[in-house]
């Protein structure tokens, strides 16, 4: 399938301070962003968080509301434009293949109310099954129902990449097929975007789904766009204590900021005892610092042999976690809530780690991995 001669850089969605409501509910609050052509974008969040109005915002199903900002699409407001006026196409969560349809058929069926000459849907119908990597000679004549949860998902990924949308509108598409299938399907998803030039906008509540397949992601909360930016930046830099929370794991940190010292800031911590963090804007002498720090990014010590330099906690050692991969240490602090320290499994069989429940210990991270959180 040809990419469009206007599949180059440049914005394609523009929400400009969008509102939805529902009654007295407001299911999107005060929402801008702007994505670019070809981007693969995610919406992220918990349910009810606003991520499936907005994008059905963009797909024509609910308008803003009357004084709720400007919906544009490839530079054009459309605010009041219905569903098949937009240049864009929507992959549902349940799919929504007509039943008494062949694959062919449901895959055609857009094309032909588009009055598309019967001539070409042939070839494009065969080329976008392909795509999906289903075989046509093998596929397209069964119905829905002698397929498998992950076949009918591909059938409705190319129903919709069949009218070739400058903008390809995807509502948690995956959820309901396997683990393996989802993954091998993300990747899929992740090299069509590439290869066709298509602008993605994904729903999606996994976030190691966001993390995997994105350019950048918009993580949701209360109906408001909480963190947008790349899924690095996003899980090493949060902004606040929800994206910390529900990108990955992190262990929580307060105190107050005390002095100066070196390139940093000294905190006393409220459960007792100090910790150096990076300069922030938002620190100053005598307010509240709250940090986060990743599981992986700390290390459990003897208590009496923490490396100079680092900050150190100590506790006793609660559990000992067996994930396959990774380890996860879950110490007892006094003072603040449990930490979690994930550390490599290099064979408990061969080399145990050498903790267990009850032990004295320190837990230790480098002051540049404290995350400054910016709310309190």
């Amino acid at each position: 399938m040809a990419v469009s001669p206007s599949s180059t850089t440049g914005s394609v969605v523009q929400l400009s301070r969008v509102s939805k409501s529902f009654g007295d509910v407001k299911a999107v609050d005060d929402v801008s962003l702007e994505i670019q052509r070809g981007e693969f974008f995610s919406l992220l969040g918990p349910s009810g968080c606003g991520k499936t109005t907005t994008l059905r915002l963009l797909a024509g199903f609910e308008e803003p509301d009357d004084d709720g900002g400007e919906v544009r699409l490839l530079g054009e407001v459309v605010n009041k434009k219905r569903p098949y006026e937009r240049k864009i196409a929507m992959v549902f969560q349940s799919y929504a293949l007509f039943p008494h349809l062949s694959v062919q058929r449901n895959v055609a069926f857009g094309l032909e109310q588009r009055k598309t000459p019967k001539a070409e849907i042939g070839d494009r119908v065969r080329r976008a099954l392909e795509m999906v990597r289903l075989e046509p000679d093998t596929f397209a004549r069964r119905m829905p129902g002698q397929l498998s949860g992950g076949q009918r998902q591909r059938v409705a990924l190319a129903r919709a990449l069949v009218l070739e949308p400058d903008i390809l509108l995807l509502d948690e598409p995956l959820g309901a097929i396997d683990l393996k299938l989802r993954k091998e399907m993300q990747l899929e998803l992740k090299s069509l975007n590439k290869q066709l030039g298509t602008t993605f906008v994904y729903v999606t509540h996994d976030q190691e789904e966001a993390l995997t397949m994105s350019d950048r992601i918009a993580v949701m909360d209360n109906a408001r766009v909480a963190q947008l930016g790349t899924p690095a930046e996003i899980y090493e830099n949060p902004r606040t204590a929800f994206v910390a929370k529900f990108i990955g794991e992190s262990n929580f940190f307060g105190g107050t900021a005390e002095r100066r010292n070196g390139g940093g800031w000294e905190v006393a911590r409220s459960g007792g005892g100090r910790f150096l963090v990076p300069d922030h804007p938002a620190i100053r002498e005598g307010r509240a610092v709250r940090i986060a720090v990743r599981p992986e990014w700390m290390d459990v010590w003897r208590p009496d042999a923490v490396p100079p330099g680092e900050n150190a906690v100590g506790g006793t050692i609660r559990d000992v976690i067996y994930l396959g991969e990774t380890m996860h240490l879950i110490v007892t602090v006094p003072g603040c809530d449990d930490v979690t320290v994930a550390v490599r499994n290099e064979g408990q069989l061969i080399k145990p780690l050498p903790w267990k429940r009850g032990d004295a210990a320190a837990v230790a991270w480098r002051p540049e991995d404290c995350q400054i959180l910016e709310e309190v």
